[in-house]
């Protein structure tokens, strides 16, 4: 038997939920609601001088910080092996950390607003969120963080009212039957062809 091309079927309520047009506009709403939360944050680190500018890396020094004074007792909040990336990787490079989080948090925010590649733009601002979290800040991350895996569940349609309607076919997305609106003209035709053979 040839195992070439398997895949695990997706249910039903899987399709509809996170795969079917009608669940399009809802995805919309999360994604640019995402997007606005990406924006803002990283507009306020932007327009910061702790974070870009001559004071760059003030900002990521004191965060972490305070992410290692949370690595004592019996039930750290910051893990041992994350403190020891704070430590040896973040600190020493507080400057480079500082802007890519910045600038990173403003790009997600525009690319989720205009829906560019949205399951990648979704990961790449959940991974920021658990970096958050993993250092023990907790405020908006956990919801930021659901609403981003689930945008990345729903990838095929959450950009659907927005960019990705015309990127994701270009770089190879097969477009599901229905989707296209040369489809919906044409859905429209036969319905409008229909009424006429009924009069």
């Amino acid at each position: 038997m040839s195992t070439k091309n398997l895949t695990y079927p997706e249910p039903k309520i899987s399709q509809i939920i996170f795969g079917s047009r009608a669940a399009a506009p809802f995805w919309a709403v999360v994604r640019i609601y995402l997007g606005y939360l990406w924006l803002t944050a990283g507009w306020g680190k932007v327009t910061n001088p702790a974070w870009v500018g001559a004071g760059a890396g003030g900002a990521v020094k004191g965060f972490l910080g305070r992410a290692l004074e949370l690595t004592a007792g019996d039930h750290p909040s910051v893990q041992g092996w994350y403190a020891w990336l704070i430590e040896r990787i973040f600190i020493p490079n507080a400057v480079v950390f500082s802007n890519l989080v910045a600038f990173g948090e403003v790009l997600i925010g525009i690319a989720l607003i205009l829906g560019v590649v949205t399951g990648f733009s979704a990961f790449m601002g959940g991974f920021l969120n658990a970096s958050f979290l993993l250092a023990g800040t907790v405020s908006t991350n956990p919801v930021m963080f659901i609403l981003a895996t689930w945008l990345v569940l729903a990838w095929r349609v959450a950009g659907y009212y927005g960019l990705d309607y015309w990127i994701l076919p270009r770089i190879g997305a097969p477009r599901g039957k229905g989707f296209g609106r040369a489809d919906s003209d044409a859905v429209k035709d036969v319905k409008s062809q229909q009424v006429k053979v009924n009069e």
